[in-house]
């Protein structure tokens, strides 16, 4: 009996080798997608006293409209066979509000789009069928699953590397510089923001919307910190006297927060006027600063904290009290799967289909005709960005090869390419570092499996027992954290 042998097997059977990407692809059905929709839910075209509240959503298992106008239920088989899109279409609530008030009479549904459906997922027939059924339905009982079938075609949603998001990152550059950085991240926004102490211990802090580094007393002062406050919330002494050094060098240690706001204003939207400047540095400090922290007005002096722990850390590093972070190491990566990627790919395309329903209820508005819904969402608006991103690999983060064709050279080419994973960085940059195989993936990634060429350490896959998990819903902990006052 071997005994090795056994508990691969059994493991096999109990987690397939495509199950990361089908529980991924669940999760964001059953979960992330209902957050992108609440998150954008009000539509507030520019009539007055008039909005739009769009409500719960609801999928359609895959069905295809005959020439004669009837509709059947389409197996992948089928799809495959007719070229057509294996996809579900979405349906959603939507009430009409007048000064804030909704009408409950008139609260209707309507199609807003489609989305792919991922062969053996939860919205696909073949789930839970044996493989009498499957062999009945002409599916094949041994195919894995895991991938899309787009105008006939099979393809795979690759997993992609990315840094930890909202961690703490430093590192040292050349000039001897450390460098705190984090990749801020919600569920429709994404912003890196760092803190950088140079050699003198000065430091600046960069964010999205500005092309170069801040004083960090300024944006601490203008997230509305008091400069005697600033130290209390440091803990080692070379930090407190690296702040202090920066609060005494500071020009905005004794300005009024308006004030700053107005600097801030005229360094981002410079050559506008007052009023637009002002509203450009709020948003500045409420949406690109640490958004994942809040965007409220209520975070300012939560988003300062963190800063000055970020400034702290690089002073801890840059003084030999921490090491710098290792970002080569598998505990500071995450893997998306298909359901992080189609998550960025529904909240772009949402956010344009927000759009078209408000330019096209201004025009029917200003046209002196009744505005109806059902007349002003068009479905295509939301498909179409869809089905493009998914049929070129084009993501709207600017990664290109996201998706790809299924190889269908072998079962094993098939079962690998599911299990593929890309890292961000160029191809032709030569990224030593990056390629080698490092320490941390030992049972994660596969070690020998790389492609020659350009391509080698940056396409990996997954070790034949790895198993990526899909996350936890973190708004509990952190509820129960600040219940605890722990936060």
């Amino acid at each position: 009996m071997d005994t090795k042998n056994d508990i691969i097997r059994s493991y096999i059977e109990s987690n397939p080798f495509s199950q990361q990407q089908i529980d991924s692809y669940n999760r964001f059905v059953n979960t992330s997608i209902h957050r992108i929709v609440d998150n954008l839910s009000l539509i507030e075209p520019n009539i007055r006293d008039y909005s739009i509240k769009l409500g719960k959503l609801r999928f359609a298992m895959p069905v295809v409209v005959e020439s004669d106008g009837t509709t059947k239920r389409v197996m992948p088989h089928e799809a495959i066979a007719r070229n057509l899109n294996y996809s579900a279409t979405i349906y959603a609530t939507y009430t009409p509000m007048i000064s804030g008030i909704p009408k409950i009479d008139e609260v209707k549904e309507t199609i807003i789009g489609e989305l792919p459906v991922m062969v053996k997922s939860g919205l696909c027939y073949t789930k839970g069928m044996t493989k009498e059924q499957l062999t009945a339905e002409h599916e094949d009982p041994y195919d894995p699953g895991g991938y899309f079938i787009i105008k006939g075609t099979e393809r795979v949603l690759v997993g992609i590397e990315d840094i930890a998001p909202n961690r703490m990152m430093t590192t040292k550059n050349k000039k001897g510089s450390c460098i705190t950085s984090v990749t801020s991240t919600t569920i429709n926004f994404r912003a890196r923001c760092s803190v950088t102490r140079d050699k003198y211990g000065m430091y600046t802090v960069l964010f999205p919307t500005i092309n170069k580094g801040l004083d960090i007393v300024m944006v601490l002062r203008a997230l509305g910190m008091k400069a005697s406050d600033i130290t209390g919330f440091l803990n080692n002494d070379d930090a407190k006297n690296d702040m202090l050094l920066n609060i005494e060098v500071s020009e905005s240690k004794d300005i009024s927060e308006k004030e700053l706001l107005v600097y801030l204003g005229r360094t981002s939207a410079p050559n506008q006027a007052a009023t637009y400047q002002m509203k450009r540095a709020e948003a500045q400090l409420d949406t690109y600063i640490l958004p994942h922290i809040g965007t409220a007005k209520e975070d300012r002096l939560r988003k300062a904290e963190f800063l000055i722990r970020m400034a702290e850390r690089a002073s801890m590093v840059a003084y030999g009290y921490a090491k710098k972070d290792d970002k080569d190491n598998y505990t500071n990566k995450r893997v998306k799967l298909a359901g992080d990627l189609l998550n960025e790919l529904f909240s772009s395309a949402f956010k344009a289909l927000v759009r078209d329903i408000n330019y096209r209820v201004e025009r029917t508005n200003a046209r002196g005709r009744k505005v109806t819904m059902h007349t002003n969402i068009n479905p295509d608006t939301l498909k179409d960005r869809i089905l493009y991103a998914m049929g070129t690999g084009s993501w709207p983060t600017g990664q290109t090869g996201v998706s790809e064709v299924l190889d269908r050279t072998n079962f094993m080419s098939s079962l690998a390419h599911i299990r593929r994973v890309k890292s961000t960085l160029a191809k032709k940059h030569p990224n030593y570092a990056a390629r080698d195989v490092h320490g941390s993936t030992i049972g994660k990634i596969c070690p020998t499996e790389t492609p020659e060429g350009t391509s080698v350490g940056l396409t990996k896959y997954l070790a034949l027992m790895a198993k990526v998990t899909t996350g936890a819903d973190e708004s509990q902990l952190m509820d129960s954290l600040n219940k605890l006052k722990l936060v």
